[in-house]
């Protein structure tokens, strides 16, 4: 687990001319503040506060994450579709899970060949009895109707959505090149890799072995129990 002191509440507002500014998610998908246990991660309420700084303007939107709860990613997805202003988010490494869903978010969206696009069923940890796991699979399929949605949206034409159904159904991790051939979005040269660090990396079944190679870090600060308490309830109640 991730435990690092925390250094900002808000989303720094980057590049920001009288015209444009840059928004950055480099890191997970966590559900708030508290969840966010490095200065990537993003949260609705950090998301919603930048928009509200930069309203009218163009944003520049740069991804390479991997993912995490499903609600903030489908709360910050709707924020920015509202967003007055052109969108042009560029995938610098990965948009993977619920990443690739806010990707999808802009006007225009460009991958490098290189880059990756990956789209899989949604998932969380249940316990209970047949009635409860009963109710937790229908919560799960109507949460997969919304992502869908957010897919069908950005479809090429011609592509039928029962194609990226199945994909999503198999968790596929496409590149650059693959990805144009069913989303609509631009292709751009390869560029320099870009790492990327993301704690839902080891949940899923297909992650690429270079994004499994993760850098060594220094040790982690410690921290109270308390804390660990609330980060270890985050988890529990985070969706991925």
């Amino acid at each position: 687990m991730r435990t690092v002191a925390k250094k900002s509440k808000f989303v720094e507002i980057k590049n920001q001319t009288d015209s444009s500014a840059d928004l950055y998610f480099y890191g997970d998908i966590v559900s708030n503040w508290w969840g966010a246990w490095d200065d990537t991660d993003q949260y609705p309420e950090a998301i919603r506060d930048f928009l509200n700084g930069v309203s009218g303007k163009n944003l520049n939107i740069y991804v390479n994450s991997g993912g995490g709860s499903v609600f903030a990613g489908m709360a910050i997805y709707n924020m920015l579709k509202r967003h007055q202003g052109h969108k042009t988010v560029y995938v610098d490494g990965v948009a993977a899970s619920i990443a690739s869903v806010i990707a999808l978010a802009g006007d225009k969206v460009v991958i490098p060949s290189n880059a990756f696009l990956m789209i899989h069923k949604p998932w969380m940890e249940a316990l209970g009895n047949a009635k409860t796991l009963r109710e937790k699979a229908d919560f799960l399929d109507n949460i997969e109707i919304g992502i869908m949605n957010a897919y069908a949206d950005r479809l090429k034409d011609g592509v039928d959505i029962e194609t990226i159904r199945q994909m999503v159904q198999d968790e596929t991790w496409l590149n650059g090149l693959e990805a144009s051939q069913y989303f609509d979005i631009e292709v751009s040269q390869a560029n320099e890799a870009v790492a990327c660090v993301s704690d839902c990396f080891k949940d899923y079944k297909r992650t690429p072995q270079a994004f499994k190679e993760v850098p060594k870090v220094d040790p982690e600060p410690k921290v109270d129990e308390t804390q660990n308490q609330i980060n270890e309830m985050m988890m529990e109640l985070d969706l991925i």
